[in-house]
C-alpha cells in the first residue's frame, strides 16, 4: 500500500465498480471529468473484472483516507513511457465528503512520489479544465507549474473551455 498522510492508495477491486459508477452518473462530481459516453454498471462492472495489472504503462488506485476502508476516490499515472520518463495523472475524489479537505493534495503527493521513486519518471504532466480552481489550488500546492493552454478543448453543457497544460518535474514535488 501507497501511504500519506490522509490517504492510502490501493490496487482497484471488482467490488469497487458500483461505487465508480455511481460517480460516474453524479453531475457535480462528474462536472469537470472527461468522460465517454454513459455506461451501465454491468458494463462498469465487467470492466472493472478485467483491469489490467498495475505496470509502468499505468498505475490505476482506489484512494481510502489513511484510518478507514472506505473508497473515496481514484487516481492513476497513465500513458507512462521509458523512452520519455513521462506520464499523464488523472485523479478523482468520488465521496464528496472529502472535498476541500485536503485528501486530493495528500493524493497527488503520494502519486506522483510513486512515479518518480517506483516507475523512475522524470515529468508528470496533467491538463485541468480552466475553471476547475479548487483542482489548479491542488496541484498547485503539490509543485505543478502552468506550461500551456489548449483553447476551447473541453465541451461541457454546450460550452467549451480551455484546458490548462500543468507539469511537474522529478525534484519539484512539494
Amino acid at each position: 500500500m501507497l501511504t500519506g498522510d490522509l490517504v492510502r492508495l490501493r490496487p482497484l477491486e471488482p467490488s469497487d465498480a458500483e461505487l465508480m459508477w455511481r460517480w460516474n452518473n453524479d453531475p457535480e462530481v462528474g462536472r469537470w471529468m472527461f468522460g465517454s459516453y454513459p455506461e451501465s454498471l454491468a458494463q462498469i462492472a465487467r470492466r472493472f473484472e478485467e483491469l489490467p495489472r498495475n505496470s509502468y504503462a499505468i498505475a490505476f488506485f482506489g484512494i481510502e483516507p489513511l484510518h478507514e476502508q472506505r473508497l473515496i476516490g481514484s487516481v492513476r499515472l497513465r500513458d507512462a513511457e521509458p523512452e520519455t520518463g513521462a506520464a499523464e495523472l488523472d485523479l478523482r475524489i468520488g465521496d464528496k465528503e472529502y472535498w476541500g479537505r485536503g485528501y486530493a493534495t495528500d493524493t497527488v503527493r503520494v502519486i506522483c512520489r510513486y512515479g518518480f521513486a517506483e516507475m523512475r519518471l522524470h515529468r508528470i504532466r496533467l491538463s485541468v479544465v480552466a475553471e476547475n480552481v479548487a483542482a489548479h489550488r491542488v496541484y498547485e500546492k503539490a509543485g505543478f507549474v502552468v506550461e500551456g493552454r489548449e483553447r476551447e478543448a473541453f465541451r461541457r453543457d454546450g460550452t467549451w473551455h480551455d484546458m490548462v497544460l500543468m507539469g511537474l518535474l522529478e525534484g519539484e514535488l512539494r
